[in-house]
């Protein structure tokens, strides 16, 4: 019995060709996948707006032109479509096609139950999440995530320039990185573990193997925070890098990796950062300032008490960004030596002042975004640290070994994403800039 087998060689040329690409083919008639965006009709003919891949783009319907009725369309049918590329000076593309033929794909069973293809989604935050797989139609909810999207790009390709490899490190783990009762408990095949805080154990490990690591995954922390700026579930961008001389070449590592997302941006994200007007921060450098200089100044300018000398408010992170802006136009602050009893274990302490660390945190436009530092990399010096502070050496075996068996001086940090992309977009709630946010409230969709 013989056996008759296809063979699939990869992928093939087709006939369909993409929104980015309609221009080239003014005068002819193209082939484009699209879903009906939205359908004006006017007197005697239609404008229909076809959803892409990236774009909207205009269309014409007339009855001279097309060869199928006007009611064969619907808002939200996805269709194969034929049609005239055809110079036109006034649309934001510069063209406009003309309505050919159609295939209608599928159609919807229901009229949606909330508008998507206005200029702006007229609605609440908790309408504009409880439809989100509908939602996230609207193009300027779309182009949010695709500016997202232009930001790792961009990291990834500085990284590689820079000699970083990536890491996928393992999100169910025996302890917390940052301790505490902030971390997510599951029931493991009957032992108790967690829903990783972060890489960090995995990726300082790693130092000891690539020297340079970086990682983009989910971070889950267990806070019942029900605030603008805090998620249970985000998207951490970690990167670690060994064999350093001070905590400051991780703080401009970071200043140079912004520095890149932000020309990526320019060149890979021009349709998106129009059409949400975003304006991109320039760089050249970053401001730093010692947290107890940066409390100073903000109760000084500000003429507002110190109540907390161990970390900051929120209005003083604004307060310290609107001044940053003021006296050295950044939009940008490094504050370094954050207080030792506010920062995790392996935080090393300033060896000229043991109560501060070598870390550092970054603001931009008046948010924290970044959390970084110098980490502990003798093995004596991290266990007196973990029974300084009532921590069971144990419950750290497999961390402590790579500090037993030699690491090099190392450092990295920790940023969250959605917290990045929405500080870039001027949202005023960082579940804006979350595909489906998880939070104290919400689990679905």
């Amino acid at each position: 019995m013989e056996i008759e087998m296809k063979m699939i060689t990869g992928i093939k040329e087709t006939k369909y060709v993409n929104a980015e690409e309609l221009g080239k083919y003014i005068g002819g008639e193209v082939h484009v996948k699209a879903s009906i965006y939205k359908i004006r009709r006017m007197k005697g003919f239609a404008f229909v707006l076809l959803r892409t891949s990236r774009m909207v783009v205009q269309s014409i319907y007339s009855a001279e032109e097309a060869s199928f009725p006007l009611e064969t369309l619907k808002e939200e049918c996805c269709c194969n479509i034929r049609a005239r590329v055809v110079l036109e000076e006034r649309s934001r593309t510069g063209y406009e096609l003309h309505l050919l033929d159609v295939e209608v794909l599928t159609e919807p069973e229901e009229i949606s139950p909330i508008v998507i293809n206005g200029k702006q989604m007229n609605t609440s935050m908790e309408k504009l999440l409880d439809y989100r797989p509908i939602t996230l139609r609207n193009d300027k909810e779309r182009a949010i995530f695709k500016i997202q999207n232009g930001i790792t790009d961009g990291m990834r390709s500085f990284f590689a320039k820079e000699g970083f490899t990536e890491i996928h490190s393992p999100k169910i783990v025996f302890a917390g990185a940052e301790g505490g009762a902030n971390i997510f408990k599951l029931d493991y095949f009957g032992k108790e573990a967690y829903l990783a805080q972060s890489p960090q154990f995995y990726k300082q490990m790693m130092v000891g193997v690539y020297e340079r690591v970086f990682e983009i995954g989910p971070v889950f922390r267990a806070e019942k925070h029900d605030t603008s700026r805090h998620l249970n579930e985000y998207t951490g961008v970690d990167f670690e890098m060994g064999y350093i001389e001070t905590f400051e070449e991780i703080m401009q590592m970071e200043t140079e990796m912004l520095k890149a997302v932000m020309e990526w941006l320019r060149k890979h994200c021009a349709y998106e950062l129009e059409l949400l007007s975003a304006t991109l921060p320039e760089i050249e450098e970053i401001p730093a300032i010692r947290f107890s200089e940066a409390k100073e100044w903000i109760a000084r300018e500000c003429n507002r008490p110190i109540r907390d000398y161990e970390d900051f408010e929120p209005e003083e992170e604004k307060l310290l960004s609107e001044l940053v802006m003021k006296k050295f136009e950044s939009e940008f602050v490094f504050v370094t030596h954050y207080p030792s009893k506010k920062r995790p274990f392996y935080a090393m302490d300033d060896s000229e002042n043991p109560e501060d660390t070598l870390s550092f945190d970054l603001l931009f436009r008046g948010l924290e975004i970044t959390t970084g530092g110098q980490r502990i990399h003798g093995y004596r010096q991290q266990m007196e640290k973990i029974i300084a502070r009532g921590m069971d050496p144990d419950a750290f075996e497999s961390y402590l070994m790579m500090h037993k068996h030699g690491i090099p001086p190392h450092g990295g940090m920790g940023m969250g994403l959605e917290r990045l992309t929405s500080r870039l977009l001027m949202q005023d709630n960082v579940r804006y800039s979350t595909l489906f946010p998880r939070d104290v409230h919400r689990l679905t969709p």
